[in-house]
C-alpha cells in the first residue's frame, strides 16, 4: 500500500485541494504561468519486524544495541550509508542511546540524516532511515526525486540490518578457534601461520576486517594498512602486510577478486573476526585490567578473586597436621 503513494498520488492530492482551499496564487496568476512547486523536505523509511516470541525479541534488541555502539563512527557510518567520508565532509557522526522509560533507541546520525532503531509495542524491531535533506544524498528536494529517495531509504535499512545480523551471530566452534590460532596445511599443501589470539598485531589486523565486512566493493592494501597502523599505534610495512594478507587468504578469512588487488572478507572470516576482536575487547582486556595489582583502586573482582585466595590459603592451613610429641 505505502508503494502505491507515489509523486504522481501526492501531486493529485495536492492539485484537488488547490482548487478548494484560499491560496497566495489567484486562478489569474495560474492562468498566468505561476503556480506551486512541491518539495521533499523530510522522508522517513521503515521496515518493522515482528517476532513470534516478544521477549526473546527484546533480548536481541538489547544485544544489538550493545554490540553496535560504534556503528556512528565515520569509518563505520559509511558502510551503512554506502558514502564516503573524508575530514571536509559536514555534520556529526556518532551513535546515540536514548531511553525512555525503559525502552531504548538506538539513534546513528549521518550529516542532517539519520536512522533510528527500537523496539515497537514491545514485539517488533522498528528500523528508520529518516532523510532530513536530501542534499545529503546529492539530489535537489523536487518531489520527483522521492521514489529515489525511497530506494536509498530501503538501502540503509537493509544494509544496517545486514551488518547487526553478521554482528550477533560471530560464534565459533572450538574447531574453528583451533583452525585460527594453530597452524594449518591447505589442501593443496600450503603451510598457513597461527593467527595468535591477544597478539598485538593480530587483534588489530582482525579488528580493522570489521570495518570491512558489511563492504561489498572489498578493500584493497592501503585501506587496510592504515587501519592496522592506526590500531596499533606503531609502524606497519608492506612486508608485514603481504605476510598477514597470505595467511588470511589461506585461513579461509578472505579472498582476492581475480584480477585485481581487491579483497573481500568471506562470511566465515566476519564470525572469525568478530568473535576475537569482542572476545579481547570484552572479557580477556578488561579482565586483566580489573585484576592487575598495579591499580590504584581496587575492582569487585580483584577483591573477588583477593578472598578466593584468603578462603583457600585458610583451608590449607587449617589441613596442615600437627607433628605428634614423642
Amino acid at each position: 500500500m505505502c508503494d502505491q503513494l507515489g509523486p504522481q498520488q501526492i501531486q493529485a492530492f495536492f492539485d484537488k485541494w488547490l482548487e478548494r482551499l484560499p491560496m497566495p496564487l489567484t486562478a489569474v496568476d495560474r492562468q498566468a504561468g505561476y503556480g506551486h512547486r512541491l518539495s521533499v523536505w523530510q522522508v522517513e523509511i521503515s521496515q518493522t519486524q515482528v517476532f513470534d516470541d516478544p521477549v526473546r525479541g527484546r533480548e536481541f534488541f538489547e544485544a544489538v544495541i550493545k554490540e553496535n555502539l560504534d556503528l556512528g563512527r565515520p569509518d563505520r557510518v559509511q558502510l551503512v550509508f554506502d558514502r564516503k567520508i573524508i575530514g571536509r565532509t559536514p555534520g556529526r557522526f556518532r551513535t546515540r542511546v536514548i531511553e525512555d522509560g525503559v525502552n531504548p533507541s538506538l539513534y546513528i546520525e549521518y550529516k542532517k540524516s539519520l536512522i533510528k532503531q527500537y523496539f515497537k509495542e514491545g514485539r517488533a524491531l522498528r528500523t528508520e532511515t529518516i532523510i532530513n535533506d536530501p542534499k545529503d544524498f546529492r539530489v535537489r528536494m523536487d518531489l520527483s526525486n522521492l521514489p529515489f529517495l525511497q530506494q536509498i531509504g530501503r538501502e540503509v535499512n537493509r544494509r544496517l540490518l545486514d551488518v547487526q545480523r553478521v554482528s550477533h551471530n560471530c560464534h565459533l566452534s572450538q574447531e574453528s578457534v583451533e583452525r585460527v590460532v594453530q597452524p594449518t596445511v591447505t589442501v593443496d599443501g600450503q603451510r598457513a601461520p597461527g593467527l595468535r589470539f591477544g597478539q598485538a598485531r593480530v587483534m588489530a589486523l582482525l579488528a580493522a576486517l570489521t570495518l570491512f565486512a558489511p563492504n561489498a566493493f572489498g578493500f584493497r592494501h592501503r585501506d587496510l594498512r592504515s587501519q592496522v597502523a592506526d590500531l596499533l599505534g606503531t609502524d606497519y610495512s608492506a612486508h608485514q602486510l603481504s605476510y598477514d594478507l597470505r595467511r588470511l587468504r589461506l585461513k579461509g578469512i578472505i579472498w582476492r577478486v581475480p584480477n585485481t588487488h581487491r579483497y573481500l572478507i568471506t562470511p566465515y572470516g566476519c564470525k572469525v573476526a568478530l568473535f576475537f576482536t569482542r572476545l579481547n575487547a570484552r572479557v580477556f582486556r578488561p579482565g586483566f585490567a580489573a585484576i592487575d595489582p598495579a591499580a590504584p583502586i581496587s575492582s569487585p573482582l580483584a577483591e573477588a578473586l583477593a578472598r578466593v585466595e584468603q578462603e583457600i590459603e585458610t583451608l590449607l592451613n587449617d589441613a596442615t597436621l600437627v607433628p605428634s610429641k614423642t
